[in-house]
């Protein structure tokens, strides 16, 4: 019996063991920890897996949780003055010093906009309040994090279409005197899901004749920024890597375009563009604007290109397959798109699936003549910025969040 009770353990401890362990880079810092917290991440996409195929709630809906374990009440504190407002309809938190400004002593100010896939997060979480709190206080500035609606219950473009009316909106002259805004010190910034949402609404702003007030900066912490080719050299080296696995990143991308899964297999097989994305691919050709240290031992493919109504890719085709909208992918916009952008920071992880679409940004940016600060982690993983708070705070997401602060410190 007691050999029995032995043996028992041995193997649950095995099986524990088993599970929880994954061949992590040894580069990576606090590699154990990275593997503790990913078998969470883990077990609850298995719950999510499971809990779609019985058909009690969809895949996205059980993810949620994280973002509920997360969420925080937004109050004030004796430095930064926190409230809940609506923006041309839109939710957002805002953050402000508590001391008042005046016009001798106008702020700086950063519209942030929270990672999650388009179907998770919410600037509510306790890392981006942590985040905002500490923009406010070392800056002197004002915070503006905006609850833009999520999908899969709003596709593509609703989740990027509230965000770009409450910039709008705060970028009224009225609205920043309001908050004592500097309208020549304003940034919009984002990370992952977030980071592609700065960028698109960056560009689409240079479209607007007669804007009085224009971005100074925007701050993109490894951002996603293509749906054409999911098989560049970083998803092909990390498609296993914790947090953002290649699987859950093209899971978001279908979900923020259609709940049709069939666009999620095409996706997986990236043989989801069709001759309308087909002539944008130019425009994400890692093999030009990869440098080739990133290469590796891979050579480039151009992904499949199906007509409509072939395989499962045409199956998917309809209103809601955006991938080729720049407003969704913006590193498809052309060149003369890009040069009058203001000047940009853009960070990336060398074990993060989006690791090369920040890249190929900052080499198409520099290119235009924009002026690109690129940081680079080559320690660092997707999601780095959130692991801040206990229990899952890591040394490298105290290093992001000091250097980002820092580059805004200096330039914005």
């Amino acid at each position: 019996m007691r050999l029995g009770s032995i043996v028992l353990l041995v193997a649950l401890c095995s099986l524990t063991a088993y599970y929880i362990y994954e061949p992590i880079p040894e580069e990576i810092e606090e590699r154990w920890k990275l593997m503790l917290t990913n078998s969470f991440f883990r077990s609850l996409s298995h719950l999510a897996d499971f809990s779609e195929l019985l058909g009690l709630k969809d895949y996205m809906g059980v993810m949620y949780i994280i973002t509920l374990l997360e969420k925080v009440a937004p109050v004030s504190d004796e430095h930064v003055k926190v409230t809940e407002e609506k923006l041309d309809g839109v939710e957002v938190v805002l953050y402000q010093p508590q001391h008042q400004g005046s016009d001798i002593n106008l702020r700086r100010a950063v519209i942030y906009l929270h990672g999650g896939g388009w179907c998770l997060g919410s600037s509510r979480m306790s890392p981006y309040d942590l985040l905002a709190r500490k923009i406010v206080t070392e800056l002197d500035a004002v915070v503006l994090s905006v609850e833009y609606r999520l999908a899969p219950a709003y596709h593509f473009p609703v989740p990027y279409e509230d965000v770009y009316r409450v910039v709008k909106h705060f970028l009224q002259k009225g609205v920043l005197a309001q908050f004592s805004v500097d309208p020549e010190r304003i940034a919009v910034s984002g990370d992952s899901a977030g980071g592609n949402l700065a960028a698109a609404v960056s560009q689409q702003l240079l479209k607007e004749p007669g804007r009085d007030v224009h971005l100074k900066a925007q701050a993109l912490i490894y951002p996603v920024l293509q749906a054409l080719d999911l098989n560049t050299p970083s998803y092909q080296q990390n498609q296993d890597m914790p947090i953002l696995p290649r699987t859950l990143m093209v899971r978001f991308w279908s979900e923020y375009f259609t709940s049709d899964k069939a666009l999620f297999r095409a996706m997986m097989a990236n043989a989801h563009n069709n001759p309308e994305s087909s002539s944008l691919l130019k425009f994400v050709n890692w093999s030009a604007f990869l440098p080739e240290t990133y290469h590796r031992k891979y050579n480039y493919s151009a992904p499949a290109v199906l007509q409509g109504g072939e395989g499962e890719a045409g199956a998917a085709d309809g209103p809601s397959q955006s991938f080729a909208d720049p407003r969704a992918s913006p590193l498809l916009v052309p060149d003369s798109a890009l040069r009058s952008l203001p000047k940009a920071y853009i960070l990336t992880c060398e074990y993060d699936v989006l690791r090369d679409d920040g890249i190929m940004y900052v080499t198409r940016l520099r290119a235009a003549g924009v002026e690109v600060t690129h940081e680079h982690y080559d320690t660092g993983f997707h999601g780095a910025l959130m692991f801040t708070v206990w229990p899952t705070d890591f040394l490298i997401g105290r290093q992001v969040t000091y250097n980002y602060i820092k580059w805004l410190k200096e330039n914005l």
